[in-house]
């Protein structure tokens, strides 16, 4: 009997989601999805190789940049082959330990780059209040630390995540409405009591994503106060346009993220369509836009873009 109760409450697989009621055009669906993980993947790629290549590069702005870079990586390759396996092979499926780990990676990716967006806020603040310590105070052995830290408060975050949602037991009738595993929705889907999971699911939004916002509206209120107090329209001006691309990045990074949480938190006002199209912006529009921000709006990086194209 037991048996037949674990069959019952506790299915191997999620049934995932393309885009309902398009079944029928999903081949052509995928044509925009896979251009845009292509062109997401080989745009930080180029934005890594020139980096990497030029040593005029490797000063810490640029090496925040490979960061973001990385995790914009990590983003599209994780939920590349669940969402190209829908619309392409109709493969609905995804069991458990894939589901889990999916959420961690996506996760961990996630609040590693809100780090990042945080030491590069950290970065501009020092630039534009103290330009004379700057490569002092910014060593490649710090930089190294406050990277090395960003992963490891993911990880000490995230880990137990998946612990949790393998503890419940889930129902077989529940299918997820997107094409890969979103931790909001994943623990909707167990039939067991998940207030465990809930509380812990806001102690993560508060002491990541909410802590590294608000260190970044403190740098940029300081940053302000530094700008006004120059005497110079045109340098107040050109230090503020350092600080465009991030604040560009960061606005394409922390609004889909919001938008997302607030989506879920009042799912009954939305429709599902709504939710499946938001889930996609927040982990698609971001990555396939901030090496274009960067390249549009950092001089030494569009040079470069242009020097290797041009050869």
């Amino acid at each position: 009997m037991s048996a037949v109760n674990d069959t019952k409450f506790q299915p191997a697989v999620f049934p995932l989601t393309g885009i309902p009621g398009q079944e029928d055009v999903h081949v052509w669906i995928s044509i925009p999805f896979c251009l845009m993980y292509v062109i997401s993947i080989l745009e930080n790629s180029v934005i890594l190789f020139i980096i990497k290549r030029d040593p005029s590069l490797h000063e810490p702005m640029y090496i925040f940049l490979s960061m973001l870079a990385v995790t914009d990586l990590g983003l599209s390759i994780s939920t590349m082959p669940t969402t190209l396996g829908i619309f392409w092979f109709n493969s609905r499926e995804i069991s458990h330990d894939a589901c889990f780990a999916q959420v961690f990676f996506i996760s961990l990716l996630s609040f590693t780059e809100s780090s990042v967006l945080l030491s590069v806020a950290f970065d501009r603040l020092v630039a534009i209040r103290n330009p004379l310590r700057y490569a002092s105070i910014l060593t490649p052995h710090r930089i190294a630390k406050m990277g090395l830290v960003s992963l490891l408060r993911g990880v000490g975050l995230i880990f137990p995540l998946p612990i949790l949602l393998k503890q419940y037991q889930y129902c077989q009738a529940n299918i997820l409405s997107h094409s890969y595993c979103l931790q909001q929705e994943v623990m909707k889907m167990a039939c067991s009591d998940i207030r465990g999971n809930i509380t812990y699911s806001f102690f993560l939004a508060v002491s990541s994503v909410g802590f590294d916002l608000l260190l970044i509206l403190l740098s940029y209120v300081m940053i302000l106060k530094t700008v006004l107090s120059i005497a110079s329209h045109t340098a107040r001006l050109k230090a503020l346009n350092t600080c465009v691309s991030h604040i560009c990045v960061m606005l394409l990074f922390y609004m889909p993220s919001i938008s997302l949480s607030v989506i879920y938190r009042y799912s009954k006002n939305f429709s599902p369509l709504v939710q499946i199209v938001m889930a996609h912006v927040y982990l698609l529009v971001p990555h396939l836009m901030n090496p274009i921000v960067y390249s549009v709006k950092t001089k030494p990086i569009r040079a470069r873009i242009i020097r290797v194209f041009v050869k």
